[in-house]
């Protein structure tokens, strides 16, 4: 076996880690009780992963099962989670995912719950390390329908998506990897759902936009902006075609503005506010120039 896959299903030291992994999950508040599932691949056809019915934040390296790529178990003395079927279909269809990470977490699923679109184009380090966060349609979750659902989310630079209705699933080259980007999830929607309590958030300008995304270039990160020619630049566009029943509207939050997309084009910088006004006027043109970038 290639030594990119360390020992396969009997590296006990990956599924040491499978449980660390799982301690964080548990203790962050991302899987109550047995939620959750956490996976590794080890192998051309193995994949390592967490059990049925045990909490998260107390497995043994014992615990540990592992499966091939068709979801056939072929270690361990517990039974390998339903839900391995969504962590195999990331894989097969992302050779560079290694891991999977399937939880909870409350801020972000309070978006799965609410169908609402995680908004882009409001904080840096999301713009950077994760990008647009796609909402995979409903499916009872178990089944090789609900692994299918997020077939349509994977092209290049995609490594979380929101489970409608269930959760999310992150993935990486890493187990911690994996992780990070959960966090990094459950935290911007918590602070989300806090600016949206303090009055409302605000969208970068084009220009610090494209800032951000020549910097996650430049870092070696992809995203989907980079390869889809006509997406917009925030506006929740690059997955269009995997949305049968139309794109998700926001509705918690005011849209981001409309810029041309990351391969088109910038747009030319919108028109100064008249000077001397009072504040009526003010707001006006303000309120002109935001509907005239939507295109209303």
């Amino acid at each position: 076996m290639s030594s990119q896959w360390n020992s396969g299903i009997h590296d006990r030291k990956l599924k040491e880690e499978i449980c660390e992994i799982g301690r964080r999950v548990y203790n962050k508040g991302f899987a109550a009780a047995n939620d959750g599932n956490i996976s590794i691949r080890v192998g051309e056809n193995e994949v390592l992963c967490s059990p049925t019915m045990i909490c998260k934040g107390f497995m043994n390296p014992e615990d540990i099962c592992a499966v091939d790529l068709d979801g056939n178990q072929i270690a361990g003395t517990r039974k390998r989670t339903s839900e391995i079927l969504l962590h195999l279909a990331i894989m097969k269809e992302r050779p560079d995912v290694k891991a999977v990470v399937h939880c909870h977490p409350p801020h972000a699923t309070a978006f799965a719950v609410a169908r609402e679109p995680i908004p882009q184009c409001v904080l840096p380090e999301v713009e950077v390390f994760m990008g647009e966060v796609p909402l995979a349609p409903y499916e009872t979750p178990g089944g090789q329908k609900f692994a299918d659902t997020v077939l349509p989310f994977l092209k290049g630079g995609t490594n979380t998506i929101i489970l409608t209705g269930h959760g999310t699933v992150s993935f990486g080259k890493s187990l911690e990897d994996a992780y990070w980007k959960t966090e990094i999830l459950d935290a911007y929607c918590k602070i989300l759902l806090l600016s949206k309590q303090l009055g409302r958030i605000n969208y970068f300008t084009e220009n610090e936009t494209r800032e951000l995304l020549d910097l996650k270039q430049k870092l070696g990160f992809d995203d989907p902006r980079f390869h889809v020619e006509d997406c917009d630049l925030c506006g929740n566009s690059a997955f269009r075609e995997g949305y049968t029943e139309g794109l998700p509207q926001q509705k918690a939050f005011e849209p981001a503005p409309s810029y041309p997309g990351y391969l088109q084009k910038p747009s030319s910088q919108p028109a100064a506010a008249p000077a001397g006004g009072n504040s009526d006027q003010l707001i006006k043109a303000i309120t002109d120039q935001v509907m005239t970038a939507l295109g209303q």
